[in-house]
């Protein structure tokens, strides 16, 4: 059995993950108490190949024993190397509230905490020790329905057993980390095209760009430097049995040095590694 536990905040995509999940074979059940989780997997073991790819999206509202309850069963599956991943989706509060505005729905918290914002992060402290617990966090802020769907079909659904999926991401600093990144590079402090009216439009991606930035000594170095840094220490995160690694490269506007710099690292350790996949945060067209 394949089992993915699906947990993450409300309103930053659980629900249609478990859809697509659904659409690409695996048998989804959703919003179950954590009490009862052991046993419907337990049970769903016994229960044949139909159930050979399972994910179940845990409740929209535990308790704190809850979370502590789910995090002991993950480690106790994981002993018994049964195929068990915890998949979490997080979104920036502020995505988060634009989202509930548009939609007028009901935060499963806000009996709790009846203002909204305090309704979100209330939810995000408490769901904390999952997000930590989990294989794969998937950052929605900026993914549209179809972004999200080519992750969890590139990234989850994809991925074989004992497999490392990695990914290299560029963003703009000036709109936040994104959330899922394992390592984080500053890429500021090498040459902006921005500053080269020709070039200002374009991206990473375009050749004057890649002719721009190759031709810096700086920049040329950095590449190299990264390069030989993961190069030494992906291997021993894939000895470790670790299934999902993002690597995430910013810079002021993520439009050109970190486009360049991923599509580089994307481009390296293509072939070296089973699944690599290069995204791209600020570029309309996402992943590649």
């Amino acid at each position: 059995m394949r089992l993915l536990i699906v947990s993450g905040l409300s309103g930053s995509g659980k629900s249609s993950t478990l859809h697509m999940l659904e659409d690409l074979d695996y048998y989804c059940v959703d919003n179950i108490p954590a009490r009862l989780l052991e046993t419907l997997i337990r049970e769903l073991e016994r229960s044949g190949p139909k159930f050979d790819l399972l994910a179940v999206g845990l409740d929209t509202r535990p308790e704190q024993d809850d979370i502590e309850r789910v995090s002991i069963l993950v480690e106790s599956l994981r002993a018994e190397r049964v195929g068990c991943e915890v998949l979490f989706l997080t979104s920036a509060s502020e995505t988060l509230l634009k989202r509930y505005s548009e939609t007028r729905r009901k935060h499963p918290f806000s009996s709790q905490r009846p203002a909204l914002k305090q309704a979100i992060e209330f939810e995000r402290e408490l769901l904390a020790p999952l997000c930590d617990l989990a294989d794969l966090v998937i950052d929605t802020s900026r993914m549209s329905v179809q972004d999200l769907r080519d992750t969890i079909r590139e990234r989850v659904a994809r991925r074989k057993t004992g497999q490392l999926s990695l990914q290299f991401e560029s963003f703009g600093f000036k709109h936040g980390v994104p959330a899922d990144a394992d390592f984080v590079f500053d890429a500021r402090a090498l040459p902006n095209p921005y500053w080269v009216t020709p070039l200002r439009s374009l991206t990473g991606r375009d050749q004057p760009v890649i002719d721009f930035l190759e031709g810096d000594a700086m920049v040329r170095r950095f590449a190299d430097d990264l390069i030989e840094f993961l190069g030494r220490w992906i291997p021993q995160f894939q000895k470790g049995n670790r299934s999902y690694l993002t690597v995430a490269v910013g810079c002021t506007g993520g439009q050109h040095r970190s486009v360049y710099i991923a599509e580089t690292l994307g481009a390296h350790f293509h072939g070296r590694f089973d699944d690599v996949i290069v995204r791209h945060n600020e570029l309309p067209t996402g992943t590649r």
